[in-house]
């Protein structure tokens, strides 16, 4: 009888320690798969922010200042549509002349081909609630003015609702190799617009 106890006993402490093992292998794991799957929406929104960003300079000869306008841009905004035809004064029909034919909104020159896009969430991170943080200004780069801007998304609000302490080493290891806490587009120190994913 004794006997028997204990061997319901230490099965029981084998069960709850092979659970404690499986959980700590099976919870870095799935922090993982989350933190990629976040990763990847987020990535494809900044790439979509830098490309509103880098039509907006075009036509404006700087970067939109926040995420607000940059939006009221991308909805409102119109890209011309341009056709090249021969110049009929040309007989050797080597120049052209750019006709003006329409023009098309920039969120449907840019997004239009992508059937799931949804503009109106473009300025939030996926599944935090949280606005992009967006800036834009100049910064003096062998002796001239640049326009630069720069998008970010921190894996504290990237992350926000996982393991805490997972998302507190994962700052942490950033910080100790003086890297941005998270995902960022173009900067606000240096004439770029690559992410730091890149």
């Amino acid at each position: 009888m004794k006997r028997t106890v204990i061997q319901i006993v230490l099965l029981l402490v084998i069960i709850v320690l092979a659970y404690l093992v499986y959980q700590s292998v099976n919870k870095p794991l799935q922090f993982n798969a989350a933190k990629d799957k976040r990763e990847a929406l987020v990535i494809q929104d900044l790439k979509d922010i830098r490309s509103g960003q880098l039509i907006y300079k075009k036509m404006n000869d700087q970067y939109a200042k926040d995420i607000d306008t940059l939006m009221m841009f991308l909805r409102e905004g119109e890209i011309p549509i341009v056709k090249k035809v021969p110049d009929p004064e040309d007989t050797t029909f080597t120049r052209t002349i750019n006709d003006t034919i329409g023009y098309i909104v920039v969120a449907d020159s840019l997004y239009g081909h992508r059937p799931y896009f949804i503009l109106d969430s473009l300025p939030w991170i996926p599944g935090a609630g949280i606005m992009y943080n967006l800036d834009a200004g100049e910064v003096k780069k062998g002796g001239l003015n640049v326009h630069v801007f720069e998008a970010t998304a921190r894996y504290n609000e990237i992350l926000k609702g996982l393991e805490e302490q997972m998302i507190v080493n994962l700052i942490k290891a950033r910080n100790d190799i003086d890297r941005f806490p998270g995902l960022k587009v173009g900067s606000m120190m240096e004439p770029s617009t690559d992410g730091n994913w890149e």
